[in-house]
């Protein structure tokens, strides 16, 4: 779904623990750069790809993955997409979740029984990010650091289209924005201080990794969440 240009959202059907659910990355580009924001449940590269090209982003033009976190369902693919470009991926995240996307410490939610089960998905990370840093990509990528789903969460604000894209900081339902979701965020104190960072910028559309894109008067319901 285009948001702007140079900015679509991208959409991911899979089944979670026998539930369907679609996920969000965010793609965004320019003449120079193809950011992939979020990488899905691993086997979904190909889904990737076709949702890319359908955006008119050629696959083999990626350049970038920014993960937001080091869930399960973020990293997913990103082994499967290094492989299959044709071009070096850089990949950037937090330094606070660099050792468990890195697969040096086991992800948070991941209990040891699943882990010996199925191979937790990892990859190195190129370089790691601060809050407030500006990455210069495609008019400009602010770092707004969000702990609390995890220790090193981070959410992403595009200058150029004034789009937030809050990773699992918060969701969203039918367009309302409803806050983090209790059963996986460890920190739900800090999680909600780390949302009122939001309030603080001049937002037009949020995109949540788990609900999809919001509109509708987004300052003032970011306000309601943090009151």
């Amino acid at each position: 779904m285009k948001i702007a240009n140079g900015v679509e959202m991208l959409e991911l059907k899979t089944d979670v623990t026998g539930h369907q659910m679609t996920l969000h990355p965010s793609l965004v580009w320019d003449s120079d750069n193809v950011v992939l924001i979020d990488a899905g449940v691993p086997g979904q590269a190909d889904q990737i790809r076709a949702e890319m090209e359908k955006a008119g982003v050629s696959f083999d033009k990626l350049t970038t993955v920014i993960l937001t976190h080091q869930d399960f369902d973020h990293i997913g693919s990103l082994p499967e997409i290094i492989q299959q470009s044709k071009n070096k991926i850089e990949v950037i995240a937090h330094e606070a979740d660099k050792p468990y996307i890195e697969g040096e410490k086991l992800l948070m939610k991941m209990d040891r029984e699943r882990a010996e089960k199925m191979t937790p998905p990892k990859a190195k990370v190129d370089k790691t990010v601060a809050d407030q840093e500006e990455l210069p990509y495609c008019g400009g990528i602010k770092v707004i650091y969000t702990p609390g789903h995890t220790p090193g969460h981070i959410s992403l604000y595009l200058e150029k289209s004034k789009t937030l894209i809050t990773g699992d900081a918060i969701v969203s339902e039918n367009g309302r924005l409803i806050g983090p979701n209790p059963p996986f965020t460890p920190d739900m104190d800090l999680a909600l201080q780390s949302i009122k960072k939001f309030t603080e910028y001049d937002i037009q559309s949020v995109i949540c990794y788990h609900g999809g894109l919001c509109t509708d008067n987004v300052n003032q319901q970011l306000r309601d969440i943090v009151k």
